[in-house]
């Protein structure tokens, strides 16, 4: 398929009435959040609704998850934040990262290497969010109360209790006891209003009716709280790249890393959405094309990166759109806001954005998915724990090394994981019969152990070899017991094994070298 092809809108079963509903409950959803995600990055407010328009008007129209609504995400903010402050707030060179991301994208879906970001642990990927999430709470719970954050990270986490304490204070109301009182408004609203709203009103999304109110109780009370940052009308505020730096080494590792994070969470958002409808699956390599497409055109401009974003995709499902035309559409509505809307932005208080941004990294520590970890055992649980830890406590990007690697090492551990159980006793004339059970999985990480264990049978010995309780078994493991077993009779020894059942059981695999698995077809020729 060529990449034109690729690109090419697919549509399904289309019922544009409903598509049209569900573009106004969406463009509702994304307006506070892309302004949000904006100021969490220390971004004038356009930038993030540029990229919600992106993620409509282009993305949506060429996604392989038709149902998908891609735009800025939290999930991406811990890793713009430190771009940016890397390279000493140049927006020119944070474009030319974006653009080489989403080029980076572009060519790992012609590659087809889509499904491949779905191979990622989910331990892994819920533990990134919740460092994310943790970091998101820590940093904007300080913007929240309009104080200077104390630092990143451990430093902001640290500060929390201090600044709680502040901003319950009765000794005064000054200006962090009243941004304080904005933020806890719009979290209010945003649990309360889904309990209380009347069943017409529902679809009115909680963010939006917080930073409403929220906004009207600072006018009316002329509370003294910040505003939203706004520089310029849109035009002014795009920044074109400098691809100058595209060789630098800092460059091209923060280009990795938001393409393949920006990756990762839009195909697993595309998965998620995917058991939400029974429309047309995801297309994953045509979907990760078009959002590289999307980072492309962002970076272009001086926008923020995207991503499949899984709140305001829910939204688009539970509104009931029928097609990637609910999202077209949406993006329609934010191009407008930023054009004729803008100036709207100004009677927002930064306060409300960060209780949205507050509440939203409570909501990305998932609990539902931790109780699903512990469930599947402590590994995934500790793999969990360190991905979040090493996020929080190092970067981002450590920590998803630090997940990955330690999910390799437990696969591996599980992969060499070989039990051997022996027991000995003396035939009627005299001979030593040796009896070893193999358990688990037989594979050339446990070779060196299977070898010991046979060579030190003592020379002229009756050896009883069961593998009926063996799960796997490779080709290297079978060699070695071949032979081993022409040097143990040249001993005057025998190997008693069931090479029959061995047959019957697996076959040579097509998938790696000699390895052997269940059969399916006729049997294997074993050499005896």
């Amino acid at each position: 398929m060529s990449n034109a092809q690729a690109l090419s809108p697919s549509m399904g079963k289309v019922n544009i009435g409903k598509d049209f509903v569900a573009s106004i409950v969406v463009f509702l959803v994304a307006l506070p959040l892309c302004i949000g995600i904006a100021q969490a990055c220390g971004l004038p407010a356009q930038t993030g609704l540029v990229t919600g328009v992106i993620g409509g008007l282009i993305v949506g129209l060429f996604a392989g998850s038709p149902l998908q609504v891609s735009g800025p995400a939290a999930g991406l903010v811990v890793i713009v934040v430190d771009i940016l402050e890397y390279h000493e707030g140049n927006l020119a060179i944070f474009g030319a990262i974006v653009v080489l991301a989403g080029a980076l994208q572009l060519v790992a879906g012609a590659l087809k290497l889509g499904q491949w970001f779905r191979a990622v642990s989910p331990a892994v990927i819920q533990g990134m969010l919740a460092g994310i999430g943790i970091l998101i709470f820590s940093d904007q719970f300080h913007v929240m109360l309009d104080r200077e954050s104390p630092g990143k990270g451990l430093d902001a986490i640290v500060a929390i209790p201090a600044a709680f304490v502040d901003g319950i204070s009765i000794w005064n109301f000054d200006q962090h006891h009243q941004a304080a009182a904005i933020g806890l408004i719009t979290i209010i609203s945003i649990v309360v209003w889904p309990l209380v709203a009347p069943k017409p009103l529902k679809i009115l999304p909680g963010a939006l009716i917080g930073v409403v109110l929220a906004s009207v109780a600072a006018a009316t009370t002329y509370f003294d709280v910040a505003p939203i940052v706004l520089e310029g009308d849109l035009l002014e505020s795009l920044t074109f790249p400098d691809f100058s730096v595209v060789g630098s080494s800092a460059v091209l590792i923060a280009a990795v890393t938001v393409a393949l994070v920006a990756s990762a969470e839009t195909l697993l958002c595309a998965s998620a959405v995917d058991q939400m409808h029974t429309g047309p699956r995801t297309k994953y390599n045509q979907e990760l094309s078009a959002q590289g497409v999307g980072n492309m055109l962002c970076g272009f401009v001086g926008a923020l990166p995207m991503t499949g974003v899984i709140v305001r995709s829910s939204a688009n499902v539970n509104a009931g759109a029928t097609s990637r035309w609910s999202a077209v559409i949406h993006g329609a509505w934010l191009l407008i806001f930023v054009a004729l809307l803008s100036s709207v932005l100004l009677f927002i208080p930064r306060a409300a954005l960060a209780g949205v941004l507050v509440y939203t990294g409570w909501k990305l520590v998932n609990i539902k998915a931790i109780r699903k970890l512990s469930k599947v055992g402590r590994g995934e649980l500790a793999i969990y724990i360190a991905t979040v830890v090493g996020v929080v406590a190092i970067d981002l990007l450590s920590g998803v090394i630090i997940g990955v690697g330690l999910s390799l090492a437990r696969l591996l551990y599980k992969l060499g994981r070989l039990q051997i159980k022996q027991r000995e006793e003396r035939g009627g004339e005299g001979v030593l019969r040796i009896f070893f059970e193999l358990h688990g999985a037989a594979t050339v990480i446990a070779l060196p152990r299977l070898a010991r264990e046979l060579e030190a049978a003592p020379a002229g010995s009756e050896v009883h070899l069961s593998l009926a309780d063996l799960d796997y078994i490779d080709h290297a493991c079978l060699n070695l017991i071949g032979d081993w077993e022409r040097q143990h009779q040249a001993t005057g020894g025998t190997l008693v094994i069931d090479w029959e059942e061995l047959r019957a059981r697996y076959r040579p695999s097509s998938r790696a070298s000699g390895a052997l698995e269940p059969k399916s077809g006729p049997p294997a020729p074993v050499a005896s």
